[in-house]
């Protein structure tokens, strides 16, 4: 997304909105091991908000998912 920084003078110079990305280590129950993903904080209230690390991967469409969180999701539902 794209759009102006306004100043008290209203001079107006282009910005961009970038999402607020995250490292992080979540804890996977089914795997018994902790992954390192790059998530925006959106993304991290959703894996709270889901139940955890393992429901939110199950229940999120594969077309959502990045390459290595489609991988993590197959490793997820072949340990169940």
């Amino acid at each position: 997304m794209a759009g102006n920084n306004v100043s008290h003078a209203v001079n107006k110079t282009r910005r961009r909105f970038l999402p607020n990305l995250q490292q992080v280590s979540l804890m996977s129950d089914a795997l018994g091991c902790v992954l390192k993903l790059r998530v925006c904080t959106k993304a991290l209230r959703s894996v709270e908000h889901r139940g955890g690390l393992d429901a939110f991967l199950v229940k999120a469409k594969d077309v959502e998912l990045s390459s290595k969180a489609l991988k993590f999701k197959k490793r997820v539902l072949a340990a169940d």
